[in-house]
């Protein structure tokens, strides 16, 4: 799934009758992520010393490989999302990261959550991990919000409506657009790496040959939050392969809608596929994407 270079200038399809209103699903996208956030905002000081990983009883396991954890807040939030969801829209299906959910597209609304992308950060203390919900009709993502929990900022989108964002001290909604840049060798390009020693090897053989090329490569470690700042011009562009649908279903359409150039996986793809998800800003996207067709990292990379 693609999605155009400046979907908030474009008309929004129309979606099936029984789907609802994309604009009610944008403000329950926002109210469960901000809900959510605030849970894992207090668990964070509750199984966690304030720096380091050390944690209150066993609250963390492993699950890919032993450096992909999943802590008992994930678990939990996930839960909650899931809970909060149905109550509002009993008859929707959710996946989730935790608790899964069919990888198969629905033909009405699928709820996709994740309900701590960037874990890792989020053992360690470093503020930069975020609430992930968004709905997609289809297959496609039609409603989306991304709460970076550390600093209390929430973005979102609908399709057709623009991107927006507010934070607790900018409470009134500011209107989003990716940089305005038109030279790649300027541009600062975001990315993440996988949990498998064999993809971290390519994946770090494409950064080697990418970074000549670009003012810097960035790697925040949460990809949620990598979409948005391509959307609020914190970077230029984001490039990373192996993400599963909900590392980029609100994150992806929240960039689209700031102006972006968005390419994403398949609705049903799962992580070992290896499908690289892109945003970058329109102005320098073509040259960024013949730079990565130079590289072959436009092409998949699984398992």
């Amino acid at each position: 799934m693609t999605f155009p270079a400046d979907s908030a200038a474009s008309d929004p399809p129309i979606a099936a009758p029984s789907a609802g209103d994309a604009t009610d699903l944008v403000m329950i996208a926002r109210e469960v992520a901000q809900e959510a956030a605030d849970r894992v905002r207090a668990r964070r000081l509750e199984l966690f010393a304030p720096t380091g990983t050390r944690t209150v009883g066993d609250a963390v396991a492993s699950k890919s490989t032993r450096t992909d954890p999943v802590t008992v807040a994930d678990t939990e939030t996930e839960s909650v999302i899931r809970r909060l969801l149905h109550d509002r829209r009993p008859d929707d299906e959710i996946l989730g990261e935790e608790s899964g959910g069919s990888m198969d597209v629905p033909t009405g609304v699928r709820w996709v959550v994740d309900p701590i992308d960037g874990t890792v950060n989020f053992l360690y203390g470093i503020p930069a991990y975020a609430v992930s919900v968004a709905a997609q009709i289809d297959g496609r993502s039609v409603a989306g919000a991304v709460v970076d929990v550390a600093r209390g900022v929430t973005y979102w989108a609908g399709e057709g409506t623009g991107a927006w964002m507010c934070g607790p001290d900018d409470p009134d909604p500011i209107r989003l657009r990716c940089n305005q840049i038109d030279e790649l060798e300027l541009a600062l390009v975001a990315t993440g790496f996988a949990y498998s020693r064999g993809r971290r090897e390519r994946q770090g053989r494409m950064v080697a040959g990418l970074v000549p090329q670009v003012r810097d490569i960035r790697r925040v470690g949460a990809a949620a939050l990598d979409l948005c700042m391509v959307a609020s011009g914190a970077v230029d562009a984001h490039i990373e392969h192996g993400l599963s649908p909900w590392d980029w279903a609100a994150g992806g359409l929240i960039a689209a809608e700031a102006g972006a150039r968005v390419i994403v996986p398949p609705a049903d793809s799962r992580a070992s596929d290896g499908h690289a998800t892109i945003a970058v800003a329109d102005g320098v996207a073509d040259e960024f994407l013949t730079v990565l067709d130079g590289l072959g990292a436009r092409a998949a990379m699984p398992d």
